[in-house]
């Protein structure tokens, strides 16, 4: 049996729910493949809307980058308003952009409607490590504000160092409508809320085959579902069961590390904001504090999602080199998760054959977007389509390389613009 991985979110939960696996063949309206963020934001926007909704999870509810994650809610999306705005013509941008603090709005509504218990905390620091970096914040912070988003500060050194006890920094931007959540629990309060409305969830229920047509059948090892519509969801663990999808994108690794719980007197130099914090790098480094008083830090990219054999290892160095004083500190958890990396570093929404939809591709900013990306869903299908289309209109580009030459490639791309980071160019 598939189960959550090793991580201090999944031992954190005490009693852990269980659902049903699909052993019989049964009807709804519309059947989502994954129970990740991407797949319960579907279930729940489109069981809001009255739709009979099955989800199918091939292992457990939020197995994949959804429980693993940072669990920091970042504005925005992988390319921002700058991006966007150059790259798409006036209407496709004015579109996106137009939702870019959207994602972070709808938890936060979840949270309060559902009653979700998910140690929710505001407050978001992008951290700058240079003046180049630190320029690149005031032209987002005038960028956000524009479409707008009035919750933003900027910080010198002086203020920076105060939030996070980290004298790394050179400057920062505050974003009080970003913050930070326990993500598996988020995960696990929405599939309690899709029960209540009278979704469907199954786990331990792995796809193993789709027919198309008028009426979709999505078939598992024991049992089917008959559809009129089917959304796939599955992200980097979607695996090859859609070639069309999933070949448009690559998963990546990403790795992160718990300590133990910190002393009062390492917390006054550690977070005393309790703000969580990103750098402004292209490979960049993430951390915050835990309900427990934990300190969680995260960072790094692995190619291809490869498992490295000692996560703590390639940890360790950057954490305590934002945190020297935390030298030696006892890690208690270690662990590593995928997301799905697209070559525009836009998320891919879309249809084909009429009933199937897509949804995939944060490219690291998961946590918000695919909370959008399900509420988009279910007003496409409820018949209003101008938002969804916005994103199914972006062209979803294949890797260079080839299978063969694609992951290599990308990560020669990224070693380069990691050493312009440390150049400051």
């Amino acid at each position: 049996m598939n189960t959550h991985t090793c991580s201090y979110y999944a031992d954190s939960i005490a009693d852990m729910p269980d659902y049903p696996q699909l052993r019989e063949s049964i009807e709804c309206d519309v059947c989502v493949v994954g129970a990740g963020f991407s797949g319960l934001s579907s279930a729940l926007h489109l069981s809001e809307k009255g739709y009979n909704v099955v989800v199918l999870e091939a292992s457990k509810v939020g197995f994949g980058a959804t429980g693993r994650n940072g669990g920091q809610i970042v504005n925005s999306y992988s390319r921002d308003v700058d991006v966007i705005e150059s790259r798409y013509n006036k209407h496709t941008s004015s579109a996106l952009c137009n939702m870019i603090f959207e994602g972070g709005d709808i938890i936060r509504d979840i949270i309060k409607r559902y009653n979700v218990e998910c140690d929710f905390k505001a407050g978001a620091i992008f951290a700058a490590l240079n003046g180049k970096q630190l320029k690149g914040l005031e032209e987002q912070k005038a960028n956000w504000e524009r479409f707008g988003h009035n919750e933003l500060e900027l910080m010198d050194a002086h203020q920076v160092a105060q939030a996070t006890g980290s004298n790394s920094y050179v400057g920062a931007m505050l974003d009080m409508r970003g913050g930070h959540i326990h993500p598996l629990k988020l995960a696990l309060g929405e599939a309690r809320a899709i029960s209540s409305l009278g979704g469907r969830i199954f786990e331990q229920s792995k796809v193993t085959k789709l027919d198309k047509g008028k009426q979709p059948v999505v078939h598992t090892e024991f049992g089917q579902v008959k559809a009129k519509f089917v959304v796939m969801a599955g992200n980097a663990y979607l695996g090859g069961i859609e070639p069309k999808i999933s070949n448009k994108a690559i998963p990546c690794g990403t790795q992160i590390v718990a300590t133990e719980p910190l002393s009062e007197q390492q917390l006054e130099t550690i977070l005393p904001s309790n703000y969580c914090v990103e750098d402004c790098n292209y490979l960049l480094d993430y951390f915050r504090l835990t309900a427990d008083k934990r300190l969680l830090f995260g960072g790094g990219v692995v190619y291809g999602a490869r498992d490295p054999q000692n996560v703590e290892a390639l940890i360790r160095p950057k954490m305590e080199k934002v945190f020297p004083q935390l030298a030696g500190v006892k890690v208690d958890y270690a662990w590593t998760g995928n997301f799905l990396l697209t070559y525009s570093r836009m998320p891919q929404f879309g249809a084909y054959e009429d009933n199937f939809y897509y949804l995939q591709g944060y490219s690291g900013h998961g946590v918000t977007c695919s909370h959008l990306a399900g509420k988009l869903l279910s007003e496409k299908l409820s018949g209003y389509s101008e938002r969804f289309d916005a994103f199914a209109s972006l062209k979803h580009y294949s890797f260079p390389g080839g299978r063969h030459f694609q992951i290599p490639l990308t990560a020669l791309g990224a070693a380069y613009y990691n050493l312009r980071d440390k150049l400051a160019v």
